[in-house]
């Protein structure tokens, strides 16, 4: 029997379609319930319902406030379908900023329309949370037909991330500012947020120097390079590319050039970020004090991870303005394995690769510890930044201690650790609370 292309009582196509159709309807409901209805406009909305039951009977005295807000709202639509914009958007918004700091993108409308714009402003429709616009709804009282103005949108991005944004539109909140009126007019774009951190004058590092094979590739040609040291004479087996000819004519035996072998100093860069799942219990209690801390208008308190990239990036800014190739090592979900310094690339790349790392709810140790044993023989000093001190940890100092690598510890906890520090065996370790790395207490290392 054939079976056409498209049968609409098949299982899989009505699965399909509900699964749109739920879809659609979660779009609908964002787009109306978060930008199309104000605030104002919300309340209106709950009072107009509530009113209905007066249209039990024209009798009932609520009735009449039924049909004041029945008339609010067609007005207000039909004025606001009206006098919706029809202009043109242009500007750009910046491709990055910093936690705790705001973006700020700028715009020219101009009215494209017969009739004049009331009550506009520029807004994105939602943003991703904890994404906010502080100036939605500032609106310009009017602009005229032909008419251009500049316009300002500010973003508030309290926490480092990678965030699509959605498009962004110009709408009008004319008569009654109860809808937001209009229509997308650019396409939504990407906001790349980098971690704050405070500056840290120095970074004391038990360092020296390792050679480094292919160090010339390695450091892109910038710092101590092969260099020319003197002649001597040829030893059998020697390549014939380093006969000093000129030499060799006037003693009239070969002679050969001598080098200067390279030696760097690499510092790697661990970063913890395992955090185990918490449990049912932990995570109720966690929200429940996150609202209270909301509801106080108190500071809540610092997240550790975050400590611990804020405090990362500090390290590698210090590191970055010293002769020194850094070797970034941070296990989220995925592994990032990121090398920087001595001109192999910027600063800002680190920045970067920490805005996106992610905590670990598996222990990272084991998919980053390969990758860091493998680098160990040519690493001169490990910083490794812990978030706890235990057993897997524990493993790690002492894998970096045996490889003959230098190390320096930074325990970044709020507390006793889950086992006391051994500093007999692992050298001194700082230690420091999430709330002391976030106001900027850790001046130095």
């Amino acid at each position: 029997m054939h079976v056409s292309e498209y049968d609409p009582y098949s299982p899989t196509i009505r699965k399909k379609d509900s699964f749109t159709n739920r879809l659609l309807l979660v779009r609908m409901h964002k787009h109306y319930w978060y930008y199309r209805v104000t605030s104002p406009g919300k309340i209106l909305l709950f009072g107009f319902f509530l009113s209905g039951i007066g249209t039990i009977s024209v009798t009932v005295p609520i009735y009449n406030l039924f049909s004041v807000l029945m008339a609010l709202i067609l007005i207000d639509g039909m004025a606001s379908w009206i006098f919706r914009p029809r202009c043109d958007l242009k500007g750009d918004f910046p491709a990055q900023t910093t936690a705790g700091q705001p973006a700020v993108g700028h715009f020219t409308v101009t009215n494209k329309g017969w009739l004049p714009i009331y009550d506009m402003a520029v807004a994105f429709r939602w943003l991703e949370k904890p994404l906010s616009q502080t100036d939605r709804d500032d609106t310009l009282k009017c602009l005229s037909r032909g008419e251009s103005a500049e316009i300002t949108v500010t973003i508030d991005a309290p926490q480092r991330g990678f965030y699509a944004l959605p498009k962004l539109g110009v709408h009008t909140l004319f008569p009654f500012h109860l809808n937001r009126s209009g229509s997308a007019a650019l396409p939504g774009k990407s906001l790349l947020v980098l971690p704050s951190f405070h500056q840290i004058s120095t970074v004391d590092l038990p360092v020296g120097s390792k050679f480094q094979p292919g160090g010339i590739a390695l450091t892109s040609n910038v710092g101590e390079s092969p260099e020319y040291i003197g002649n001597r004479e040829y030893v059998p087996g020697e390549p014939a590319r380093r006969l000093d000819f000129r030499s060799f004519a006037r003693l009239g035996k070969p002679v050969v050039r001598e080098y200067q072998e390279e030696y760097y100093c690499r510092i790697a860069l661990i970063l913890d970020t395992y955090m185990p799942p918490e449990t049912w219990l932990k995570r109720k209690l966690k929200s429940l004090n996150q609202r209270w801390y909301s509801k106080a208008d108190v500071k809540q308190p610092v997240n550790v991870l975050e400590a611990g990239i804020s405090l990362t990036a500090s390290i590698a800014d210090a590191l970055s303005r010293g002769e020194y190739l850094i070797d970034l090592f941070a296990a989220g979900p995925e592994l990032y394995v990121f090398r920087a310094g001595r001109h192999t690339a910027h600063f800002d790349n680190v920045l970067e690769i920490l805005s996106c790392v992610d905590r670990c709810p598996d222990d990272p140790f084991e998919t980053i510890g390969p990758a860091v044993f493998e680098e160990l023989s040519n690493i001169s000093t490990a910083v490794c930044i812990f978030l706890d001190w235990d057993e897997q940890r524990e493993k790690m100092a002492r894998a970096v201690l045996d490889s003959g690598s230098s190390l320096k510890t930074i325990i970044i906890h709020d507390g006793e650790t889950t086992l006391p520090y051994n500093s007999a065996e692992f050298g001194h370790a700082a230690h420091f609370t999430p709330e002391q790395i976030a106001t900027g207490k850790v001046e130095s290392l």
